[in-house]
């Protein structure tokens, strides 16, 4: 009854109120809000602050409206407002805003681009986790900075050092770096030991190869592929039947951009669209 009365066309209350005239009421029922799931999401050492931390490796756009949906749902839960972080990992420029503004409405959220983090930091670090990641600062001697790397990943022990190799090589394929990776791990005194990596060893194999420039196309290609269903394996588990068949059918190309929006997709589902 109430709003009945305020929307009828008699009413001058709510023009009072808002200075305007409301001419026509939408009335929308909002469907039910999917499913959201944060990247990650954890309390502070001294268990005063609650931090959301997201990783995007494409421009989303729309990343603040995701970003303040996040934000509330964790403040119904936990009755407190996460302090957020997005850290942009692509390759190309970053576009993205880190608010949304309008004059009764403010929301920001941290927004970095892993570029602006300071590559000899990186390397400096005593953890491998952080060397690993130098491969997507600036770079600005490429291969030293691999050559870096791939020493600090060689005084590990070995089942460490094959995960350490192989979380390299994945990430090195955000700034198609692969290849680079491949020949320098040559020269390397870790080279006898990751020749039986059942990733590693296959790619390494693949580089010395001589011969017709399909069969090296091909040979880049089930690369990039095995890559890939690894990728998937470890962020979804068990990946379905139809997910095999339409890698199957994906040029290149096509699987070098699955691998960039795997990082951001938060479903199997929703990396291919269904």
């Amino acid at each position: 009854m109430l709003k009945a009365l305020l929307q009828s066309p008699e009413s001058t209350v709510l023009e009072r109120i808002t200075g305007a005239r409301i001419v026509h009421w939408l009335n929308v029922e909002f469907p039910e809000v999917k499913q959201l799931r944060m990247d990650m999401l954890g309390t502070t050492e001294d268990g005063q602050r609650l931090v959301d931390f997201e990783l995007m490796s494409t421009n989303d756009l729309a990343m603040p409206i995701r970003m303040a949906e996040y934000a509330l749902v964790s403040f119904r839960r936990y009755g407190v407002f996460p302090e957020q972080f997005v850290l942009y990992v692509g390759s190309q420029k970053l576009r993205m805003k880190a608010e949304l503004m309008s004059p009764n409405f403010q929301f920001r959220y941290k927004l970095i681009d892993i570029r602006d983090i300071d590559e000899t930091w990186l390397l400096n670090s005593p953890f491998d986790c952080d060397n690993i990641l130098a491969i997507l600062s600036t770079n600005k001697d490429r291969r030293e900075t691999i050559r870096q790397i791939l020493e600090k990943i060689a005084t590990l022990e070995e089942v460490k050092r094959r995960n350490s190799l192989q979380k390299l090589l994945i990430l090195a394929g955000l700034r198609k770096l692969s290849d680079e990776i491949r020949k320098e791990v040559k020269h390397m005194p870790i080279l006898d030991d990751i020749m039986d990596h059942d990733l590693l060893g296959p790619l390494i194999r693949q580089s010395r190869q001589e011969g017709r420039q399909e069969g090296r196309q091909e040979g880049r290609q089930e690369g990039e592929l095995d890559i890939l269903r690894r990728l998937l394996t470890k962020r979804f588990g068990s990946m379905p039947s139809w997910v095999a068949e339409n890698l199957s059918k994906l040029s290149s190309a096509e699987l070098e951009d699955l691998s960039l929006r795997i990082l951001d997709a938060k479903t199997i589902d929703e990396l291919f669209n269904r």
